[in-house]
Formats: C-alpha cells, sequence, structure tokens
C-alpha cells in the first residue's frame, strides 16, 4: 500500500514542526524526532524481539507518547498493535490476550500484575523509553517499508459483545486513511490546527478522531494521560486549540470545574462531540461561552467518523446525529430487508473504504455482521426530509456509562457465577454524573443470601468499575417475553426513576 508512512513524509516535508506533546512529562515531539524514535522502535523490535509483519503487540498504559512513536513503527513495519484497556480487570484481559496471542506485550509497570499469568514476554514501558528515549539524538537508519497490503489490520481494538465475549474489531491501514480523509474534510482540519486530547487510547475514538486525521494533515496536538476537567479548560487556552473531542460527561464536568467562567476558549473553532446524545442545555452552556457544539456517531467497526452535525445546526437540528461523511453509503432498513422511507425507521447499515472486514479470528461474528457487503450497525435510526439521521435506540440492549459502552450480557455473565444467583438481568438507568449506570435485578436460589455490597465485591474482582451496577434490586422473578427473552421494558416499569434524572 503507497502512502503508509504518514510521519516519514512529514518528518521530510515539516521536519521541525510540533507534532505532539506529553502534558504530563512536557516531552515533545517534532515531525522528524517522531520519525526516528519511530525507526528506532521498528529496527530494536524486529531485532529483539523478531516483529515482522502481522505479528501482534499488545500495550497496557495511559496515554503516552510511545503510543504513537508505536504506531509509526507498526505503518513502517506492519505489525499490529492490540491496545488494551486498562481499567479491565484481570480476567478480562486475560481473554483479551489469549485471543490476539501477541509475540510482545508492553506494560506500564503498575499494571503489570494484570497481565503476567497472561503471557510470558513482557516490555516494560519504562525500559521502552529509556531505551528510545537515550538514543534519541542518534539518527535512525530508515525502517525498510514493509509491504503492507490495504486490508492489512493496524490494530486490534476490542469492543464487548452482546454475548457477553468480547471481539477483535480488525481496523485496517484503509480504513485509517479514509478515515483521515472522511474526518478532515467534514472538520476542515489543515496542518495550523491544534488540539487537546485526552480520550483513552483503548478506545477507537482516542486514536481516530483527532490524533490520526491530525497525524495525516501534519497538525499538532497535546496528549493528556487522563481526563481531568480543570487542566482540560487551561490547556485549551494555553495550546490554543482550535477544536476538541469529547463525550457529553466530559463536556459537563469541564463546564462545572472552577475555572470554567475565567477561561479564554476563544481560539476554538468548535466541539466535537460523541459517544451519546449531548443535553440542549449543555449545548447552551457551551453556546454562550462563544464554544459551538458539533454532534456525530460512530462505532469501533466503522469509522469512527461516519456522521457529523455542523456546528450551526446543533440547536436547529437537537438530537440529530447529523449527515453521513464524505466516503460512505448506507441503508435504513426494516426486518425484511426493505429500505425504509424518511421519517420511518429501521436499522442503519454501513458500506465504504471506513468499513471493517470483520473480526480477529470470529468467522462467524463477521458473517454475522455482514449482508451482501453491507455492516449492519444494530442501531434503530430515522431519517428525516433534509438528510438528517437520528439515533432511534441503542444498539440491542447496551447503555453508555461516561461514554463508555457497557453491554448488559456481559455484566450478567458475572452475576450468574456466584453461587447465589439464580437469575440475574441489568438495565440502565440515567444518573447524574455518569448519564447512564446499572441496575440488576437478581433473583436469589433457594434459601441463598447475599447483600449487594457483597455482589458489588465479587464484580469488582472480575469487571471494571464502570460495568459494575450502581443499583441492586432483588426480586422473586424476572420478567419474560413469551418466547421467554428477559423483558427489559418490564424492568424499566419496576424502577424507581423517572424518564428524566432522579
Amino acid at each position: 500500500m503507497i502512502g503508509c508512512d504518514w510521519i516519514g513524509r512529514w518528518a521530510f516535508y515539516a521536519p521541525d514542526k510540533m507534532a505532539l506533546k506529553e502534558y504530563e512529562s512536557g516531552r515533545t515531539l517534532t515531525y522528524r524526532k517522531l520519525n526516528a524514535l519511530a525507526n528506532h522502535a521498528a529496527h530494536f523490535l524486529k531485532k529483539d524481539y523478531g516483529i515482522t509483519r502481522g505479528d501482534r503487540l499488545a500495550v497496557l498504559a495511559e496515554n503516552c507518547l510511545e503510543y504513537f512513536i508505536l504506531f509509526s513503527a507498526a505503518q513502517k513495519a506492519g505489525f499490529i498493535l492490540v491496545p488494551l484497556n486498562y481499567r479491565l480487570a484481570p480476567a478480562e484481559l486475560d481473554f483479551m490476550l489469549q485471543d490476539a496471542m501477541p509475540l510482545l506485550t508492553i506494560s506500564e509497570k503498575k499494571f503489570t500484575e494484570k497481565v503476567s499469568r497472561s503471557v510470558q514476554t513482557i516490555l516494560l514501558l519504562e525500559e521502552l523509553q529509556e531505551m528510545l528515549w537515550s538514543k534519541a539524538e542518534i539518527k535512525a537508519e530508515p525502517f525498510p517499508q514493509a509491504p503492507i497490503k490495504a486490508d492489512d489490520p493496524l490494530f486490534i481494538l476490542y469492543t464487548s459483545g452482546t454475548t457477553g465475549t468480547p471481539k477483535g474489531a480488525l481496523y485496517t491501514h484503509k480504513m485509517l486513511f479514509w478515515n483521515a480523509v472522511n474526518t478532515e474534510m467534514r472538520l476542515d482540519i489543515t496542518s495550523a490546527d491544534r488540539s487537546v486530547s485526552c480520550t483513552p487510547l483503548f478506545h477507537t475514538g482516542g486514536w481516530n478522531v483527532i490524533p490520526t486525521p491530525f497525524l495525516h494533515r501534519g497538525a499538532y496536538f497535546c496528549l493528556m494521560k487522563t481526563f481531568e476537567p480543570a487542566v482540560v479548560n487551561q490547556l485549551l487556552q494555553e495550546e490554543k486549540a482550535t477544536m476538541f473531542m469529547g463525550v457529553p460527561t466530559m463536556l459537563r464536568l469541564m463546564a462545572d470545574a472552577e475555572n470554567f467562567e475565567r477561561t479564554d476558549f476563544s481560539s476554538l473553532r468548535f466541539f466535537v462531540i460523541g459517544g451519546e446524545p449531548m443535553p440542549l442545555p449543555l449545548i447552551d452552556r457551551w453556546h454562550n461561552k462563544g464554544v459551538p457544539v458539533r454532534q456525530g456517531y460512530g462505532l469501533t467497526e466503522c469509522g469512527p467518523s461516519i456522521t457529523s452535525l455542523h456546528q450551526d445546526d446543533a440547536i436547529r437540528k437537537r438530537g440529530s446525529i447529523g449527515t453521513l461523511n464524505f466516503y460512505i453509503e448506507k441503508r435504513i432498513i426494516d426486518e425484511a430487508g426493505n429500505d425504509v422511507p424518511p421519517g420511518n425507521v429501521g436499522e442503519l447499515l454501513l458500506k465504504g473504504p471506513v468499513i471493517t472486514p470483520g473480526y480477529w479470528q470470529n468467522p462467524e461474528a463477521t458473517k454475522k455482521a455482514f449482508t451482501n457487503g453491507w455492516f449492519h450497525t444494530g442501531d434503530l435510526v430515522k431519517q428525516d426530509a433534509e438528510g438528517y439521521l437520528y439515533i432511534v435506540d441503542r444498539k440491542k440492549n447496551m447503555y453508555i456509562s461516561g461514554g463508555e459502552n457497557v453491554y448488559p450480557a456481559e455484566v450478567e455473565k458475572v452475576l450468574y457465577q456466584h453461587p447465589a444467583v439464580s437469575e440475574a438481568a441489568i438495565i440502565g438507568v440515567p444518573d447524574k454524573k455518569w448519564g447512564e449506570v446499572g441496575m440488576a435485578f437478581v433473583v436469589l436460589k433457594e434459601k441463598a443470601n447475599v447483600t449487594d455490597q457483597e455482589l458489588i465485591a465479587f464484580c469488582q474482582e472480575r469487571l471494571a468499575r464502570f460495568k459494575i451496577p450502581k443499583y441492586f434490586k432483588f426480586i422473586k422473578e424476572i420478567p419474560k417475553s413469551d418466547t421467554g427473552k428477559i423483558d427489559r421494558k418490564a424492568l424499566k416499569r419496576l424502577t424507581q426513576f423517572k424518564e428524566d434524572y432522579p
């Protein structure tokens, strides 16, 4: 595939231009230095670990410059990055590591206990940093470009499945390129743009909404390890950011931060919002500070930049996810597979060069996801007369807590492992801080006894914190439909929550 080595090209075009900075350490990388370190990393990984095209390299770390050095090295050498969520429990990481079978796992020292039982070869991130940066001033020999094909994976991005088993979505070099093009066209990204990035790099959004389109365009961003609302406000002003990507929960916390009123956001053209719909009062609050809001839609397997709602339409088309990005096609179909007219609800299907070719070592899930080349998003949408799209219902029974997708089946599967639990069902309920949290309905086995705190402790050993239900309700029977499926609408009627926040 021609043109894989983006950083190498920018190191030639604009070697002294700043590419990115790490906020916490103050370390910076010009495109020249980023390219040199990526060449070092590619040579080192091949020489010391035998990593070549197609091999998997797992990373368990907070956001850091080394992630982007490895990204550039992967573009050169053709190996596959497997970013792992450091918030997950060891048992969850075990499955992903056994599935991906990485040749090498790079882990921050503080996370090694989570994966030490799953992998034999671990390289500490701190050791990689010392090796790379001790040679940072040495001119690296260019790494010979591997014969990468367009559909070769660059990432395996694990996404929770409705069956409770994570699936490794393949994110290819072709997807990366066309997503960058789509994003740049819709957001008018230029090499003069600047941003702050704090979305975790185990999410496709952390890579592919701002950072990789920016690197493709030769722009600059400041990287944060974790999201801190007041610090983000401060950095948006200090870095003279022109755009920023976040989820509504982040924007609400930023607006509630003590420095919000005195922060100068005048350099920002807009915010890019995804993950969940943004409440109108919050849009108004940011508009009153002079920051327009662009809402959008995407998913790990597609894009992720699929639609965009121009900031000028934020109020007029409230609730909309906007219109389709440039190089993507869509269908909206009923249960019989027929296209539905505007105003009618149907499932959103997508096709284009930004769509995954499938799931890692999971042909069954891959086959199920496609019909005649069209990818089934599982999301129900409707289109108005002007072509604007609206999400009507979420994918399956998923709910979103603080921007994190939570699939009830995955949590239910864990609760069923408890010896006292006979049945369990999870739904999302409103929460002022996180948008939504989980409520678990539990049926205990005969003569069994357990408290909600004991179930929380049980989950803490097996699930990431954001997946653990906040509320537990013990009932005699889980309501079911005529076909024996859990009746989640009936469960919602059993809650004490109103339509709005409690």
